[in-house]
Formats: C-alpha cells, structure tokens, sequence
C-alpha cells in the first residue's frame, strides 16, 4: 500500500482554503451589494410628511420658576394651660371670625376663686376708701393711708392674675380664616401645646419662590406672576410680586421672590406646588414652531425645511434641507426659534425621524401635531 503524496495534501489543503475564503468574501461582497440596492431604493423612495409655514409671533419674555402657596396668616392653635377640654365650639373645615371662642377648658374652681379674690379687693377698697375720709380728718396716719392702698392695689392685681389665667382656657380664632381638622375630643387632658386645630387665612395668598441671582435686576415688586397647578389644569392664576429677599443664598446662588395671589374663590390651599412664569421686560417678535418639529441632539438642534429641487432622475420635486437652529424660550405646544428659519419657511412638524438631508418629500396635513401656546390636556 503505497503512502499519501505529501505534495498532493498540500495542493488539496490549499485550493480548500482558497475556496473557503472566496465564499466568505463573496458573502461579505454580495451582501455589501444588496445593502447598497436596498439604501439607494430607499433613498429614492418619496417620504410623506406633515408641515407648517413659520410664522413670526410676539413673545413675551418670561422667567421660569416653581413655589410654594403659603397662608398670609396660619397658626397651629392650641392651650397656654393644661387642662381637661370642656366644650368644642367648631366643626372641622368651618369659616370663623376672628375672636371666635373655639374651645374650653374645664373651670374647676377657678370661678370660686376669682369671686373671692373679687370679694376680698372690694373690702379693700371700702376700708380705703374710709381710711381715705379718716386721714383727710386726721384720725388715720400717712402709713394707714399708704398700707390700704397697697393692699387694694395687691388685691386688685390678684384678681387680673386669675381673670388671665381663666382668659387662657378660652381658645379663640385670633384671626379670621378656615379651620382645619379636628386634634382633640371632649374630656381630653391637654398640655400646653398640644395642638386643637389648624387656623389658616386663605384669602388673600402667598406664594414663594426663588429665582437665579442674574435675574434680580430683571425683577421688581409689582410685577405680574402666572401660576398653574396640576390641580386646575388649564386655568392659571395671576399674582404680584410683593416682596424680594434682602440676600442671595450662598449655595444655590438664588434669591426668594414673594408674589401675593388673589383667592376670592377659595381655591388655591397653603402648601400647594405651583409652576409660574414672571414676565420681563417688553413682548420681542421670534420665528414660532411646535416642538414636534425640532430634532434634538447633542450635537445640535435642527429642523428639516422643505425646498424645491430635484429627485434622483433630476425631475423637480419638493426635497428636505436639515438646518441646524438655536431656541429661546417654550410655552406650551410652542418652542421660539432665534435663528435657523425664517417666516414664510415650510417647516416639517411630523414624520422627520424616516428623513435624511435631500430626501425627496411630499407634504400631507391632514393631521397636525399639537401646537398651542396654553394647551389644554385631554378629557380621560
């Protein structure tokens, strides 16, 4: 039996590695073709889009912020004495007038003892007063005269003491407002402090917010201040700025802003969150575009304009220019475009996430994006 050709092994090795790397490169080649085939199919395809012709509209230049609705006017009501509660004059929830009596604590013998501290300085003004008819016929001395008279003045104090002390277990409104919920029952014992309920002032409000220190010349009391809250969506309110904090806060670099808000309607409660704008300065003319239209990257933001050009066969045809744009301020639907585009531009507000720079295009707006300057959120 004769042994394998070594030169043959070789020559059959070789031609099988030629023929392996011809399918791999020839795999590698036919798909490269057909990606090709498929992109250049694609990029001659017509792409339907939605537009809009940019428009110049007045802006008003606003400051953003978010804040706190606090009451001009809120106390946690409560004893300055212990004691047992004996009546409860309010209902969770109730409107009261300022001066109001709210609550009281038991009087044990506290009426007992002011009628005979009572008693005691109306004696002593009798022998006063005797003294004083005695001293002014010299039967009395100075030092009698001066002794009643201390002691009436002793007694009298003694009697304001006890009238102080029965005032402090008559709990009243000590201003006019809304009553919150409840803390206490009937025969409870409380200690001084111990919380009754809350009292708030609801009518007018504050609200307070900050705002960064490069905007403190930007801002003066007096101006107007917008408010929305997730509470009322579609409705805003409209307050005053009233008050500017004397310092800037060394850690966030922001001053606090107080704005006082109308509440006739009784809607707004103290410690809601509420986002506001502060308008500044005269109302400025910018090019205004949904913010669907802009496509936002960290290289830069930009929009695709539809011009007239040419498709692939250089017939005409509407084709997409992507410019790159800078943005000022939003409000609502709506995003200010400093420069970029220019009114009168054709703008594509819908379907630029399939485009590519000279994509041929061709225009549908039978559907608009959103594109309201205070929108309002749908019925669920």
């Amino acid at each position: 039996m004769s042994k394998p050709n070594p030169t043959k092994r070789m020559v059959i090795m070789l031609v099988s590695v030629a023929v392996l790397f011809a399918l791999v490169f020839g795999y590698g080649a036919l798909r490269s073709f057909m990606i090709g085939q498929f992109l250049k199919g694609f990029a001659n395809q017509v792409q339907t889009v939605a537009t809009i012709t940019a428009e110049a509209s007045p802006w008003q230049p606003q400051l953003q912020s978010v804040g706190s609705i606090t009451a001009i006017n809120g106390a946690a009501l409560s004893a300055e004495v212990s004691g047992i509660i004996d009546t409860i004059n309010f209902e969770s929830g109730a409107d009261v007038q300022k001066g109001q009596v709210l609550a009281t604590l038991r009087p044990n013998n506290d009426p007992a003892v002011l009628a005979q501290l009572q008693a005691t300085a109306k004696l002593d003004a009798i022998n006063y007063a005797r003294d004083q008819k005695q001293f002014a016929a010299s039967a009395v001395s100075q030092a009698t005269l001066d002794s009643d008279r201390e002691t009436l003045a002793a007694a009298q104090a003694q009697v304001a003491a006890q009238q102080a002390l029965m005032a402090e277990k008559v709990i009243r409104a000590p201003f006019a407002g809304r009553l919150g919920i409840r803390k206490v029952d009937i025969g409870q014992y409380i200690s001084p402090g111990t919380e009754i309920v809350t009292l708030e002032q609801l009518d007018p409000l504050y609200v307070d917010f900050y705002l960064p220190q490069r905007t403190l010349s930007e801002v003066q009391p007096g101006q107007t201040v917008n408010l929305s809250l997730d509470a009322y969506p579609g409705q805003s309110f409209t307050a005053t700025v009233s008050a500017i904090g004397a310092q800037v806060d060394q850690d966030t670099r922001s001053v606090a802003v107080r704005a006082t808000v109308p509440n006739g309607k009784l809607l707004l409660r103290p410690g809601m969150f509420a986002s506001l704008s502060v308008a500044t300065g005269a109302p400025a003319s910018y090019v205004t575009l949904p913010q669907t239209a802009i496509t936002y990257s960290s290289y830069g933001d930009t929009v695709f304009i539809v011009r007239h050009g040419q498709d692939a066969k250089g017939k005409p045809a509407l084709v997409a220019e992507q410019v790159f744009v800078t943005l000022g301020d939003t409000r609502g639907d709506q995003v200010a475009v400093l420069s970029g585009v220019q009114p009168g531009d054709v703008v594509v507000t819908a379907g630029q996430v399939k485009l590519r720079n000279g994509a041929v295009v061709s225009i549908n707006n039978s559907v608009q994006p959103p594109n309201s300057a205070t929108p309002n959120p749908p019925n669920e």
